[in-house]
């Protein structure tokens, strides 16, 4: 057991290097930083979605924005699309679990705010169709992804691809990434 911990601690520290050494990641982080400060400073609104772990860090990044993250601030509006059970489980009975997102982006959604989508393989049906709805509604598009970036990789304004087909060291570095990006808009409010 003390091997696969050291190994899964090595793996982890290794795949971090390449993330923070890679320069096309810390460009994509200044850019979708800027992006989200625009679209607040504009009256615009954050919608993150995810599935599994990533729904969770859907939430988690939803809460950092609303409440704080560092600094007293005014709360930030967003949104986790994961969160509605009554809405979730009514889409996917009315229509398809792929159209879950997507129909609460028609419902909420408008030009000016941002939708960011999460999924370690970039080929998450849910998250595709999302992105189509968010871009006839003429919102940005933030993607999170692994390796790839999978089909998620052309369709999004703004992408970061994690060098790695590993859910867990994905996930990892997309929550990282999240609050660097998180602690980055809130300077701009704080």
């Amino acid at each position: 057991m003390e091997h696969l911990i050291t190994e899964r601690f090595s793996d982890a520290q290794r795949l971090l290097g390449l993330t923070a050494s890679n320069m096309e990641i810390i460009k994509a982080i200044n850019e979708i930083s800027g992006a989200i400060t625009c679209a607040y400073k504009s009256g615009g609104k954050i919608f993150i979605a995810g599935n599994g772990g990533s729904a969770a860090d859907a939430q988690h990044i939803a809460a950092e924005l609303v409440s704080r993250f560092y600094k007293e601030r005014k709360a930030l509006p967003a949104e986790s699309l994961t969160v509605n059970t009554s809405n979730l489980t009514a889409i996917a009975n009315d229509y398809d679990f792929s159209r879950i997102f997507s129909r609460q982006l028609e419902a909420n959604g408008r030009k000016g705010d941002i939708f960011w989508g999460i999924s370690t393989s970039g080929n998450s049906k849910n998250i595709i169709s999302a992105i189509i709805k968010a871009k006839e509604l003429g919102m940005k598009i933030i993607g999170f992804t692994g390796k790839d970036g999978g089909e998620m990789a052309n369709m999004c304004d703004f992408i970061i691809k994690i060098p790695s087909k590993d859910t867990p060291r994905i996930q990892e570095n997309h929550i990282l990434i999240a609050h660097i990006i998180c602690e980055i808009v809130e300077l701009a409010f704080a």
